[in-house]
């Protein structure tokens, strides 16, 4: 049997892309424990590379790690790779095919493609030995550069002022500003939510509700973490509502700064799988 020291030795190497793998690794543990995928975009900032392309060579990487370490303890490790998903498909980019077709897999469309990859990352959610995985390529969780800043983020905010409900109607009257088209229907300011809660700005569209949280830019980071979570709520809440409506409209949901997110925050939007657009303004 081949000792793991040697089958992964492409992983412990002293080239870039061997760096970055071992960068990446935990941080996709984090995303498979917390059941949400990562875009490239945003897995690439996390880590500090500038070009979302170059994630290829660690990925690859990583997945051929685990393939090894499946062959040596006997029994699959899934391809936590899978996790890394375009912003436009949110699936994983053609380079996961080559593992698909190596196990055997084949599609005819794209739904098919698609109901294959739902199909791994279920198995990758639920794989309990990731902390084995980790502890076999001597590697340690992903740091929580927020953990103070969420503390914070429980002690409730302010009420609205000048700068953000600018925002809000900037957002409104402007919905290719959080992922949408120019042409567009305007969204609408204080969405009811059952729960009590008030969503900043929805856009209630033929195909899909898109939700929105403006934060401005004189937001304090407690107030962005803040934030984050209430997209959580609201994504949540969406969903049972259009699952007891029988709403089959696709639901999204996004937070909309004035200002940057900070750094320290990048990890736990990654974790929550939410979608983030900096840097707005009201003045135009």
């Amino acid at each position: 049997m081949v000792k793991t020291a040697e089958v992964a030795r492409d992983f412990h190497g002293t080239k870039l892309y061997q760096e970055r793998a071992r960068v990446v690794l935990p941080i996709l543990v984090r995303q498979a424990e917390a059941r949400q995928p990562v875009f490239y975009e945003a897995l690439a900032q996390e880590v500090g590379m500038p070009n979302p392309r170059n994630l290829n060579y660690p990925l690859g990487c990583i997945g051929r790690t685990l393939n090894e370490i499946g062959e040596e303890w006997g029994s699959e490790v899934p391809p936590i790779e899978a996790l890394v998903v375009n912003q436009a498909t949110r699936l994983p980019g053609p380079g996961f095919d080559g593992f698909l077709t190596e196990k055997g897999e084949s599609w005819d469309n794209n739904e098919e493609r698609k109901a294959l990859i739902e199909q791994y990352w279920a198995g990758i959610y639920s794989y309990p030995y990731w902390d084995d995985v980790l502890e076999e390529l001597k590697l340690t969780r992903t740091a929580d550069p927020a953990r103070a800043i969420i503390a914070k983020a429980g002690g409730g905010g302010g009420g609205e002022g000048p700068e953000h409900l600018a925002l809000k109607l900037f957002v409104c009257a402007n919905p290719q500003a959080v992922g949408l088209r120019e042409i567009d229907p305007a969204g609408k300011a204080e969405h009811c939510l059952p729960s009590g809660d008030k969503i900043d700005v929805i856009f209630d569209h033929s195909r899909r509700t898109h939700a929105v949280e403006v934060k401005p830019k004189s937001s304090p980071p407690s107030d962005l973490a803040r934030g984050l979570f209430q997209c959580v709520k609201y994504r949540a809440v969406l969903q049972a509502l259009a699952r007891y409506e029988h709403d089959k409209r696709k639901i999204t949901v996004c937070l909309a700064l004035g200002g940057s997110l900070p750094a320290e925050l990048v990890p736990l939007r990654n974790s929550l799988n939410i979608d983030v657009f900096e840097n707005l303004s009201s003045s135009g």
